[in-house]
């Protein structure tokens, strides 16, 4: 699949087109008609979620968030793919993947409320917390691969990062470790178009992200990313490769950030309202359901009632973390350091008086 879908050509591996027709029907993964019914129901829900998630930061209940709108396939393959022992590392646009890992929404919606508790994730194994430093978490994916290699443990390595996190030298560092000692590591990109403002033609003077593998040796694949059915496939064969102890794989995940970049940003100020609506026609979710429904294996009728479910509960989670105890003003200041520097007191204080201030004008 590597050779037949080439970077160096610039060949981008779909399997389902934007109608729900199969049109590489010899890489369709096997999975099972109930569990994609289940895949596509998750990918509702987090999307649910992620709308609900953007309404609360607009009334002010909750701090900056990045929405994942229209990038749920990436996250919905994964969840398909990978195993309880297998690693994710994420960057901080994986809603699926954190939910799909065990994540709770409730430790999601308290870490964008302020809470660092919140990444803690207590009921998802081998996940990394929520990383906001572009690339750097692709570093600690390289060194939890190399630890399974040397121990001789049988897991994978998923590490996520954005368009704009390949321009980082994190990326060709990590990635250059890892195939080196032949980590079994996944990077997978989501190119959903923009860094931010970035558009992706300004990223890179590389015809795309997967090409880039051949510089470090090992195998890249451009993956239609709004396509469940090919990231399914593309990460099955990734992982395979991987845990055979062939070494590391990069997976290009082409898709398309339908909302901001995060709710700080303003994506009309830097791109159109026709591309939106041309891009709008490879919707993942669209385009599973279409499926779905074409092979009898789901109603769309009962979407509506369905949803509404869903809005309940992300409500009930979201109104348990709102409830949190108030966070520790000291617990900021208090774990890095065995005996808090002079700097680190002093900003303390002054917010200590920053607050008292704020107090009183109510």
């Amino acid at each position: 699949m590597f050779s037949e879908f080439s970077p160096l050509e610039d060949k981008m591996f779909q399997v389902m087109d934007n109608e729900g027709n199969i049109v590489r029907p010899e890489y369709m993964p096997e999975v099972d008609g109930q569990r994609l019914v289940k895949a596509y129901k998750d990918m509702l829900f987090a999307r649910t979620a992620d709308l609900m998630a953007v309404s609360y930061q607009r009334q002010g209940r909750m701090y900056t968030y990045p929405p994942n709108y229209g990038q749920e396939a990436i996250a919905g393959a994964m969840a398909i793919v990978m195993r309880e022992n297998d690693w994710l590392v994420p960057a901080f646009r994986e809603l699926g993947a954190w939910l799909a890992k065990g994540a709770s929404l409730k430790e999601i919606f308290l870490y964008f409320m302020g809470y660092e508790e919140g990444t803690v994730f207590r009921n998802a194994k081998n996940i990394l917390p929520i990383s906001v430093p572009i690339a750097s978490q692709y570093q600690h994916a390289a060194g939890l691969g190399y630890s399974i290699k040397y121990k001789k443990e049988d897991s994978v390595v998923y590490a996520v990062v954005g368009d704009g996190g390949t321009s980082e030298g994190d990326f060709s560092e990590a990635i250059n470790f890892a195939a080196v000692w032949e980590a079994p590591v996944v990077f997978l990109v989501q190119n959903n178009q923009y860094a931010i403002s970035v558009p992706f033609r300004m990223q890179t003077r590389s015809v795309n992200i997967a090409v880039k593998a051949y510089a470090f040796g090992i195998p890249g694949l451009k993956v239609d990313g709004n396509d469940i059915f090919a990231m399914v496939k593309a990460l099955q064969v990734a992982q395979e490769h991987a845990r055979s102890g062939k070494g590391p794989v990069l997976i290009e995940a082409v898709t398309y950030r339908r909302g901001s970049h995060t709710t700080s940003d303003d994506p009309t100020k830097y791109r159109t309202k026709e591309e939106e609506d041309a891009m709008a026609k490879t919707d993942p979710l669209d385009r599973f359901r279409k499926y779905l429904v074409n092979q009898n294996l789901y109603d769309p009728s009962q979407e509506e009632e369905l949803i509404a479910q869903y809005k309940k509960e992300v409500d009930r989670q979201f109104t348990e973390a709102e409830n949190y105890p108030p966070y520790p003003l000291e617990d900021v200041f208090k774990y890095t350091y065995v005996e808090l520097p002079d700097d680190l007191r002093q900003q303390q204080i002054e917010h200590e008086k920053f607050l008292k201030w704020k107090e009183a004008l109510k």
